[in-house]
C-alpha cells in the first residue's frame, strides 16, 4: 500500500471523526473507538467517498489492547505516517471539595496514563520522520474543571515533553487548540448551550489540518 496510514485514536464522533473523514482521501485510516455501531458509520461514510479504513474497536485505557493494536500495524504496514489522538475522558464538573475518587481515577486513567502509554507504543512506529498531534483544551483551573482540567493538562505536559525530545531527531510533536465546537464532550460541560454559535466540526478539522501542513 503506498497510501499514507493515519492512526486517530477517540475516531468514532466528534473531532475524531471529523479528522477521519477529512484525511480520507490521502490516508488509510486506523479508526480507534469504544463504539462499534459509530465506528461503522465513520466507515460508511468515508467508503461512500472512497476512502478506506481499518477499524479497531479498543479501548485506549487497556494496555494488552493497545500493544496487540500497534503490533499489527507494523505487521501489516511497518510504519505510521501520522498520529492524531482524540480521545478524551470528561469527567463531570463539580467543585474541588466534591470531587469523586472514581472520577478522579477514571480521568488519570483515560487522559494521562493511557495518554504515556501509547506514546510509548506508538512512537517506534512512527521513527523520525512520522507525525504526532495532540489537542489542548486550556481550560485548567476553571471553576469546577479540576478533574478534567488537571488530568488534561497533564495530558498535554506530556505531549510538550515529548515535542521537545524529538525537535531536533523526530518524529514531529505537534499540539493544536480547536475552536468551540458542539461535540457529545462540550454538551457535557454546556448543556442548553447555542450550539449554533459553535464552530462546525468539519470546518474546525479542515482548519487545523491545513495548519499542520505549515
Amino acid at each position: 500500500m503506498t497510501q499514507k496510514i493515519a492512526l486517530i485514536t477517540g475516531a468514532s464522533r466528534g473531532l475524531g471523526a471529523a479528522l477521519a473523514e477529512a484525511l480520507a482521501p490521502t490516508h488509510h485510516i486506523i479508526a480507534v473507538g469504544r463504539t462499534v455501531g459509530a465506528l461503522e458509520e465513520l466507515d460508511d461514510r468515508i467508503k461512500a467517498k472512497g476512502g478506506s479504513t481499518t477499524l479497531a474497536p479498543m479501548n485506549v485505557t487497556d494496555p494488552a489492547a493497545m500493544q496487540t493494536l500497534c503490533r499489527g500495524i507494523y505487521d501489516r504496514w511497518g510504519s505510521l505516517d501520522l498520529w492524531l489522538h482524540t480521545a478524551i475522558h470528561a469527567a463531570p464538573l463539580t467543585p474541588g471539595p466534591h470531587i469523586d475518587a472514581k472520577d478522579l481515577d477514571k480521568s488519570i486513567t483515560g487522559n494521562i496514563t493511557a495518554t504515556a502509554t501509547l506514546i510509548n507504543y506508538v512512537a517506534p512506529l512512527l521513527g523520525q520522520s512520522g507525525h504526532a498531534v495532540f489537542f489542548d483544551d486550556p481550560i485548567a483551573g476553571q471553576k469546577f474543571y479540576g478533574t478534567y482540567g488537571a488530568t488534561k493538562a497533564a495530558q498535554i505536559a506530556l505531549a510538550r515533553s515529548w515535542q521537545a525530545e524529538t525537535a531536533s531527531i523526530g518524529p514531529r510533536v505537534d499540539i493544536v487548540t480547536p475552536q468551540p465546537m458542539p461535540t457529545a464532550t462540550r454538551a457535557r460541560f454546556f448543556p442548553g448551550e447555542d450550539r449554533a454559535a459553535l464552530h462546525d466540526i468539519h470546518a474546525e478539522a479542515a482548519r487545523l489540518l491545513a495548519t499542520l501542513q505549515k
